[in-house]
């Protein structure tokens, strides 16, 4: 297959990576708005760097992989709807709702293949779990914890475009909630802080947040987020059920230090970073992918669960705002 990437920051750089030692792949093209940064990449992995980002979707390419900046997604899905490939695009779709729900029409009308990167669906311990709670084993589901904790923040350049804590990174949470249950979302609270590094606040941007949400059939959720863990990365969930309850991150790495007297934990070796943790996840969901686009695999995670999970976040970003518990019915989707 001959596949383009375009974006090739950070996460441009890892889906280039995992395409570069991909079997399938024949053919990799790199693309980016900063020529010299496509350039590095290009040489890094001795292939093509395309000289712009328009001439990715009128050259003989089979499938392309969006991971611009976010404000560049919903423009980069049209243009590879328009152009006919297969597209993957990294969360979220766009960055306010309104966009993700519009150009999410657009794609419905053409019948598009677009496959959008929630790359904790491919996750092991997620999909383990997945597995349990649809087989019944943990009986009727009244409690799920999840945590998502960064070690430090990310540059003030990626937190002013990020959209916010909700979008960004709780987004994660939310689709989880749906993929790992078959519920919905009837109700949030939401709620934030901006008291740690003073970046936060300047950017009228939250450092740790936390939601409360009730699901469809009166479930309970709690997802909390922040980007000040100084202990290590940790991502894990709790679903508790009447009659078993899992976990999922929860190994002799996770950065969580017991004070009982007979604990094994800590770890001495945290692990520090998402790339790290879920590293087969991406080879994971980059290899569904192509399947996809070569029509062998039915969407995994398209644009319409995508912006199921960034109603949530939409509703979130208004409970924190306004300090109320905010319907589902309130939020605009598809």
């Amino acid at each position: 297959m001959r596949v383009a990437v375009v974006g090739v920051g950070r996460m441009g750089a890892i889906h280039a990576a995992n395409l570069h030692r991909h079997a399938d792949v024949t053919s990799l093209v790199v693309a980016d708005t900063d020529r010299q940064r496509a350039q590095e990449v290009a040489r890094h992995f001795d292939v093509s760097a395309a000289d712009s980002v328009d001439e990715v979707f009128t050259s003989s390419t089979d499938a392309v992989v969006i991971a611009a900046n976010t404000a560049a997604h919903a423009g980069l899905i049209r243009q590879a709807v328009r152009a006919g490939l297969p597209a993957f695009c990294e969360k979220p779709v766009a960055t306010d709702l309104s966009e993700s729900i519009q150009t999410m029409h657009e794609v419905q009308a053409e019948g598009a293949t677009l496959q959008i990167g929630l790359m904790r669906r491919f996750d092991a311990g997620y999909r383990a779990g997945r597995e349990l709670v649809r087989s019944g084993r943990l009986g009727r589901l009244h409690t799920i914890r999840s945590v998502g904790a960064d070690p430090a923040p990310p540059p003030a350049s990626y937190l002013s475009a990020s959209g916010g804590i909700f979008w960004d990174a709780l987004i994660h949470d939310f689709d989880l909630l749906r993929w790992i249950t078959g519920r919905e979302v009837a109700e949030v609270y939401a709620c934030g802080s901006d008291a740690g590094p003073q970046i936060f606040a300047e950017l009228g941007e939250l450092d740790t947040a936390m939601a409360l949400l009730t699901m469809d059939d009166g479930m309970l959720a709690v997802t909390t987020a922040t980007r000040c863990n100084g202990a290590g990365y940790d991502v894990r969930m709790e679903v508790c059920g009447d009659t078993d309850t899992i976990a999922v991150g929860l190994d002799r790495r996770t950065p969580l230090t017991s004070v009982e007297p007979d604990a094994t934990c800590p770890s001495s070796d945290p692990i520090q970073g998402f790339l790290e943790r879920f590293a087969p996840a991406f080879e994971a969901e980059i290899d569904t992918f192509l399947q996809l686009a070569r029509g062998d695999l039915e969407n995994p995670c398209d644009g319409r669960e995508a912006v199921a999970a960034l109603r949530v976040a939409e509703a979130c970003r208004r409970s924190q705002r306004e300090r109320r518990p905010v319907r589902m019915t309130e939020i605009a989707g598809l």
